[in-house]
């Protein structure tokens, strides 16, 4: 029964690969609508990834290390875009940031509108995507010793250098999983984008955005472009799980510490 559940979750997947040929594949790549969402793409899930790095790695250590009751109200409150339904995400930025929304006439104010634009797709990528990171990585630095923390300040580390050189090493893995579930959401984010970035070839259509769009003129190009995204998405899992892990990972060599 086993087996026949592990066919069932995985024979979509062996489809996409299958039902078309490589030259198939490489002539539907041709299509004007591809290479600007593979751009946007790229583009925006890089920014988002940096953006999640570098605010919710701080966040996700201060919420592991707090025990007052409103830590864990927040990290719940930050779960919910995980079992929301993507189009209740659209809707809520369209009401927090969209033109008419709670801070649309702040960002009106300033000359700038988020929705319907580049911007609007990367907010749509960290609400939806930033919870997974910042999830695995609160796991991960729970599961960091106490002991190691009270040595390295004992020897003289300040807070920062503890945090950096003693909590992020020994929370890596968890981390880096964090990451990649995180790039990989992000990548395939559709249902929150299309509500508040909308859908507008070469300005934020992004790669899950033009497949549903080649789904009504060329399927063939819809199946080039989700095997594309297959192979980014295995490509970015493999590296941050593998290669990039083993070399950065707190325990290598033995499993000595670094």
């Amino acid at each position: 029964m086993a087996g026949i559940f592990l066919v069932f979750l995985l024979l979509p997947l062996i489809a996409i690969g299958t039902t078309t040929t490589p030259a198939e594949i490489l002539t539907a790549l041709k299509d004007p609508l591809v290479w600007p969402a593979v751009r946007i793409s790229i583009v925006t899930t890089a920014i988002s990834f940096g953006i999640t790095l570098a605010f919710g790695t701080p966040l996700s250590w201060l919420l592991a290390r707090s025990r007052s009751r409103w830590a864990r109200a927040c990290e719940s409150l930050l779960e919910l875009p995980i079992v929301l339904p993507p189009a209740v995400i659209g809707v809520a930025l369209l009401l927090a940031y969209g033109r008419r929304g709670w801070l649309g006439g702040v960002f009106e104010s300033l000359g700038w509108s988020p929705g319907f634009s580049l911007s609007a797709v990367i907010f749509a990528q960290l609400v939806v995507a930033a919870p997974f990171f910042i999830q695995s990585a609160t796991a991960a630095f729970r599961q960091v010793d106490d002991e190691l923390l009270i040595v390295a300040r004992t020897l003289g580390a300040s807070p920062m250098r503890t945090f950096l050189r003693v909590a992020v090493p020994l929370a890596l893995p968890g981390l880096l999983n964090g990451a990649a579930l995180m790039w990989a959401r992000a990548l395939g984010e559709f249902g929150a984008t299309l509500f508040f970035a909308g859908n507008l070839s070469g300005r934020t259509q992004t790669m899950p955005l033009a497949i549903y769009a080649a789904l009504e003129s060329d399927l063939r190009v819809a199946q080039a472009m989700s095997v594309l995204l297959v192979a980014v998405a295995i490509l970015l899992l493999s590296a941050l799980r593998g290669p990039i892990a083993a070399k950065f990972g707190p325990y290598r060599h033995n499993g000595e510490l670094q």
